[in-house]
């Protein structure tokens, strides 16, 4: 069966050749029985390939069960992917198998795999090692002839780095990978799907079919499906029902489109875990010291520039971008400006004493000096109201308690 026979009998609609690719591979390893693993972002159709996969292939007459693995409670999940004894545990009145148990002999789609616990994680590898398991309350190893399909919509790289995933079951179950491409990357097959639904749609509520005019095709086509197929479904169910209008323009159409909070620039830290050890006053201090330094140095750039040193050649070659443009303008934006706003000129005959150079005053770097100076502004501005004081810091009053005892701020 060649992929457009695939599409027709699975209903699959789109042309894109990330999609064509995705089935393609559904359809070789079928006829095997080799583990697969499907990612992509929610709501691009996961759910399909394991159908087709398991009905291309030698058990396509045996069972076949989905199970959402982020669905079921972490306490019973070892009990409904394995099955249990009587009396294992609180509730167990009667013995039960599981799904790998009933299955046998067919196909498993274990959707969300990567929200399954540490625990059943180890369970799981050893079902796909071994082909054996054991139920819950059972010392007795019970085998089992299940194929696995496994799908997840996270990255399991990260979750293994973090140590929520097990980097081995990740290897057993990725023998064979296919990646659904998400809508963003299928253009083209935007508007065919958009065409389908609503003449699902309009069969189901019997009514006109909806008609899009160009510019809503383009603002339909252009719009960025962070739901995929899912939400581009919801909206036209949504438009078919609530618009009395069949033909749809662009500003019909732009009312239904939620205005995404997704950023496509780059950003500045790519996991919040890993910069756990720099606080937001730790960077808060260091904006405050390089700005302390910038001024520092602007004086004595001034006070040079008014002596008439226009080389500035004692100053300290370690300044800041701003300084430095500074020196290079040598304020000639000042000097342009004379003819347009009274400023008075300064000459060196005019000056009274001689300016002395700035006297760059070093400050203490502490952090904890800084901290301990900030809590007592605090308290004397709320003349020792600490819960005052503890708001304005941006902290809980307890934690405020614990940094005056360990700083000795009590007398």
């Amino acid at each position: 069966m060649d992929v457009h026979a695939i599409k027709l009998r699975f209903e699959i609609i789109g042309t894109s050749p990330l999609l064509d690719r995705a089935i393609d591979i559904a359809r070789q390893v079928a006829a095997t029985d080799l583990t697969v693993l499907i990612s992509g972002e929610s709501g691009v159709g996961k759910e399909v390939f394991p159908k087709i996969i398991h009905q291309l292939s030698a058990r396509k007459h045996g069972p076949y069960i989905a199970v959402n693995c982020g669905a079921i409670p972490e306490g019973t999940i070892d009990s409904e992917l394995f099955g249990h004894e009587k009396g294992s545990f609180t509730g167990a009145h009667d013995a039960r198998k599981g799904y790998f148990e009933v299955v046998s002999g067919g196909t498993i789609f274990l959707d969300e795999v990567a929200e399954l616990p540490l625990s059943t994680q180890v369970r799981l590898l050893r079902v796909l090692e071994t082909g054996e398991f054991l139920k819950v309350g059972s010392s007795k190893v019970i085998k089992t002839n299940v194929r696995v399909v496994a799908a997840t919509n996270v990255d399991i790289t990260e979750a293994i780095r973090h140590g929520k995933f097990r980097e081995d079951l990740y290897y057993r179950l990725n023998t064979v990978p296919i990646n659904v491409p998400p809508l963003m990357d299928r253009k083209e097959d935007i508007f065919l799907l958009f065409r389908k639904f609503a003449a699902d749609f309009a069969e189901k509520y019997r009514m006109p079919v909806l008609q899009l005019d160009q510019e809503a095709v383009k603002m339909l086509v252009n719009y960025k499906w962070h739901g995929n197929i899912r939400q581009l479904k919801n909206i036209t169910e949504q438009i078919s029902i609530i618009e009395n209008k069949r033909d749809i323009n662009a500003e019909i159409l732009e009312k239904y489109l939620p205005v995404t909070h997704y950023r496509d620039l780059p950003v500045l830290y790519r996991n919040v875990e890993e910069n756990k050890g720099v606080s937001e006053r730790d960077l808060l201090y260091k904006v405050l010291f390089d700005m302390k330094k910038d001024i520092h140095d602007l004086k004595k750039v001034v006070g040079d520039i008014l002596q008439g040193d226009g080389t500035n050649q004692n100053i300290s070659k370690s300044k800041s971008p701003l300084i430095k443009k500074i020196e290079e303008d040598n304020f000639e934006s000042i000097e342009e400006a004379g003819d347009q706003f009274p400023i008075r000129q300064i000459r060196n005959d005019q000056i009274a004493e001689p300016i002395q150079e700035s006297e760059v005053i070093e400050e203490s770097l502490s952090i904890q000096e800084k901290e301990i100076d900030l809590i007592k502004k605090a308290l004397l501005r709320h003349r020792g109201k600490r819960k005052n004081a503890a708001k304005e810091l941006g902290i809980s009053e307890r934690t405020l308690y614990r940094k005056i005892k360990e700083y000795n701020l009590d007398s």
